[in-house]
Order: structure tokens, then sequence, then C-alpha cells
């Protein structure tokens, strides 16, 4: 292999377009364009005319039997992530799947196990948000204890704002056999997995989920979820594409400190000298008297901190591909481990889950009445085979 890995996208859509589009503009300077596969005959040409010289395939197998590619990226449906990472790696092709992994944990776990059999092999996901230098930050802030031991979390993230016009425009879209989702698995797949990558894994979760709520779909586009973390901690998650004016807002309470996300852009952490309690228990009424007349210093016993970084638009997604393709140069370690997809998968089928039984679910839920549940819902929509 060269100094630049060849890599082959499967699905030259929206996507798929733009990570070509990266590589040509010099975003991703140890990755070249390998090859593009399509279904579509008229994206075929559109590649062909747009990218001289990069051979356009049909067939994704072809493709990977071609010679022509080192790696690929997976831009298609959800439910064939899972499947395509696999024929990929079988070939001893490295793998870059998109989010989510797939559509549900039984699947995704028959892709890591298989990516596990195959270590020399690079396999990662795209996860462009694990690159943007604001949560790695706040991660950093987290795993160090600057804010102690998480107390509660809440995500606001309802700015997915889309119209009847954008589920119209294919028919797999929003549907449970096509999609496999709506909300979940389309828009906060990033969202999930920088909630549970920064926050700990919780270990259930009581769901409120409302299908075609605003929206003539099937699947979700309204969800209230709460989580509880084991351990007196709790956290909500709550999105939405109906919502035209929009909410990002991420907080995190610790024990000595919060921290506060807005628009995914801005952080306000908040450092306590001490730990809340030991503060508490410091103060007599004199103090108590103070607080209640306005008079008591906060300043005192906490600090602020302003978190905030400039990011050009692509470069998350570009950074994962110069990583993905530096894991396979020279080991670079993975921004992004395909075998982290699971997580976010697990706890959008916990939320799934939870709403249809109307209880709060393990994040150990069965597997297979997930699945069983799923295939009732796509065996009603009558347009796709039950999946396996």
């Amino acid at each position: 292999m060269s100094n630049k890995v060849r890599l082959g996208i499967i699905g030259i859509g929206q996507q798929g377009g733009a990570y070509a589009k990266f590589i040509t503009d010099g975003m991703v300077p140890n990755m070249v364009i390998g090859a593009i596969t399509d279904t579509d005959p008229a994206k075929r040409e559109l590649a062909s005319a747009t990218y001289p010289g990069v051979k356009v395939y049909d067939d994704y197998l072809t493709m990977l039997d071609s010679g022509d590619v080192d790696a690929v990226v997976t831009c298609v449906p959800h439910f064939l992530h899972p499947e395509m990472g696999m024929e990929t790696l079988k070939r001893n092709i490295h793998a870059l799947v998109e989010k989510p992994a797939g559509v549900y944990t039984k699947q995704v776990a028959e892709l890591n196990a298989f990516a596990a059999s195959k270590p020399e092999l690079s396999f990662a996901i795209m996860f462009n948000q694990r690159n943007n230098p604001l949560y790695q930050r706040l991660k950093e802030i987290v795993d160090n204890g600057e804010i102690g031991n998480i107390l509660r979390t809440n995500w606001i993230i309802t700015n997915w704002w889309r119209p009847q016009g954008y589920y119209n425009s294919s028919e797999w879209r929003a549907t449970w056999g096509g999609e496999g989702g709506g909300v979940l698995v389309n828009q906060a797949p990033h969202q999930l997995d920088l909630w549970q990558w920064i926050c700990g894994v919780p270990k259930s979760v009581f769901a409120k989920v409302s299908y075609g709520f605003r929206r003539d779909i099937a699947v979700e586009d309204e969800v209230t979820a709460l989580v509880d973390y084991g351990n007196g901690a709790t956290g909500t998650f709550v999105t939405a594409t109906h919502d035209m004016i929009g909410t990002d807002r991420f907080e995190i309470l610790g024990d000595q400190g919060k921290i506060v996300v807005e628009g995914s852009k801005t952080a306000t952490v908040t450092r306590l000298k001490k730990p809340e309690r030991e503060i508490s228990e410091s103060m007599g009424m004199d103090d108590v008297m103070r607080l209640f007349t306005g008079q008591l210093d906060m300043d005192d016993y906490r600090s602020t901190e302003i978190v905030e970084f400039e990011s050009v638009w692509g470069a998350q997604h570009a950074g994962v591909l110069e990583n993905f393709a530096a894991n396979i140069l020279d080991g670079t370690p993975l921004l992004a481990p395909g075998s982290d997809g699971i997580k976010g998968v697990r706890l959008a089928n916990a939320i799934h889950l939870s709403s249809w039984k109307g209880e709060e679910v393990s994040l150990d839920f069965d597997e297979d009445e997930f699945l069983g549940l799923l295939n009732d819902r796509i065996r009603e929509e009558g347009k796709y085979s039950e999946r396996a």
C-alpha cells in the first residue's frame, strides 16, 4: 500500500458525495477515491462525470473484488451497514461504517464479532462528533473528575426540524422496514453516542415516544426518555423533528460542578472549590440568611470557564476519514472504533422497547424480544421483508 488509502464509497448520495468532495478538495491528505458504487444509474453517471478516472460500479461486491480499494465507507440505508461491513472485512478490506452501526443490536453484535476475528483490519464508525474539540474537551473534564461524580444529565436536542416533504422524498425513509425507526436512528445517533461516551452507559430506561405525532409517518418523531445510571444518578433525553424553533442544550451536573452546553458550540464549565455537600454542611444560619438576602458571594465557592472552539464545516467528518486512513497506514488509534457503534444502537433499542411495552427496561434487554416487536411493525407496514 502507498502512503494514501484508496477509499471505496458505497452510495454516492448526499453523504457519500460529501466525503468524495472532502477527499478531492484535499481535506483528507492521506486518502484518495479508489472507486464508487451506486445502484442508481443517474448517480453513477453523475459520479463518472464529476470524478473522471475513478471507476464506478453498480454492485458493491464487484467493487470489493476489483482490487481498486483498500477500504470502504458505507453510505447506505441503516439495515445494510452490518452486512456490508462484514462482506468488506471478509475480503480483508478495511471498513468504516456510517452511523448508526445498524438498526438492532443482534445484527451489530454479529458485525462486531466478525470484526474482532480480523484484528489486523481497521474497523471504525463515522461518529464525527467525537472529533469535535468541544466534546473531546468535555470528556476530558468529566473523566478527570473535575466536576466530581455525575448526579444528573439532561440533553434536549430538538433542532432536527424536518418538513413532510423530507419524509416523502424516499420510499424507505421513516419506515420500520426501510429505515428501522425515525429520529432515534436517523438524526440523533451522534447525540446518543456522545451522551453515553461522556456520561457513561445507563442501567435502564423508561421512555414515552410518539409515533407519527406531527408527521404522516409510522416511526417516532417525538421522544422523551428517562435513564437510571444505577447509583442514584439519572438523565433525560428529549428529541423531536417537528420543532421549528429547536433547542440544543446539554447539561451535566456533578457533585463538584456543572457543564452546560448551548448549541453544541459553547460550554460553560462551573467548578466548585469543594464538593457541594461539604459546602452545604459547612454553612451556618448566618450563611443561610446571607443566601436568602442575596448577600452570599457564590464566587467564593466556585469558578467558571467558557469553553468554545471554532470548527470549519466538514472538518469533523474529514478528520474521521483522515484518522481512519492513519490507523490503516501506521496504527494511529481510532477516534471511533467500530465496536463502539453497538452502544448507541442498544440505547435507541431500549428506548423503543420501553415505549412499546410501557415499562422501564434494562439496557441488558432481550434482543430476540426487541427484534420480534420490530418485525411486528415491519409486517404491519407490508412493504419490506422481516429481519433475522
